[in-house]
């Protein structure tokens, strides 16, 4: 099965088509455009790279959240427009759990964040052995000095912090030796991953129609949540 898989959760977009476990092509962006300016000219040459057609697609793969919810609603928006046409199957993917297949090689316990702005985090833990990646606990919102407590009980086992938040870590000097950043080429979440997790998911759980496909939000956008603080205040 051939998926496209597309990451456009933060600030760099990417997208890779995937299959049986093989990276047949992949792109990466980072170049302060707009997604809506950069993806879909991206998946066009992607596919080029890749001598295939959208046709030859068997099924999409979008990291639906958490993250950028501008950049979360455009690969979503994108993902229904490609995979509508010929009611195509969908695969959402957690962003966290797909930052964890980048270490797929490695026997390692991967603490995937995000930047949640205040001090916060998105992040959930993973253990990846053998190939396998085993989610630890649920995606969540955390303090970023919550998370360096948590990882301190995982003494003798080697942590990598990943994500597009892992640069947020790098003033805490006091890392035990068993906690290191990912090295930038592995350190932000990418369209490799999404696909290759989409694989795995797909053993377990059916695939959405595009209709089905919704962004999964950690809190609420900026702008609801102060639209509803000003609605209690006037109560």
């Amino acid at each position: 099965m051939k998926i496209l898989a597309l990451d456009c959760s933060a600030g760099p977009a990417s997208c890779a088509v995937i299959e049986n476990g093989e990276i047949k092509a992949s792109a990466f962006v980072n170049a302060k455009l707009t997604h809506s300016q950069t993806l879909l000219p991206m998946v066009q040459n992607t596919l080029s790279s890749a001598m295939l057609s959208i046709e030859d697609i068997n099924a999409f793969a979008i990291n639906n959240g958490p993250g950028s919810f501008t950049g979360i609603r455009i690969g979503i928006s994108a993902v229904k427009g490609l995979a509508a046409p010929d009611n195509k199957p969908c695969i959402p993917v957690s962003t966290l759990f797909s930052i964890a297949y980048s270490f797929v090689n490695q026997n390692c316990i991967v603490c995937a964040v995000m930047d949640a702005r205040c001090n916060q985090v998105y992040n959930a833990l993973f253990k990846v052995e053998s190939g396998k990646v085993t989610r630890l606990c649920d995606d969540r919102a955390a303090l970023i000095d919550d998370v360096l407590s948590e990882l301190n009980g995982f003494d003798g086992q080697t942590v990598i912090i990943a994500g597009d938040g892992a640069n947020l870590f790098s003033r805490f000097t006091n890392l035990e030796k068993n906690i290191i950043i990912a090295k930038e080429p592995l350190r932000f979440q990418n369209a490799c991953s999404v696909g290759l997790a989409a694989e795995q998911l797909m053993l377990t759980e059916a695939p959405l129609c595009a209709k089905e496909l919704s962004p999964f939000y950690l809190r609420l956008p900026q702008a609801e949540r102060e639209l509803r603080a000003k609605k209690e205040t006037k109560i």
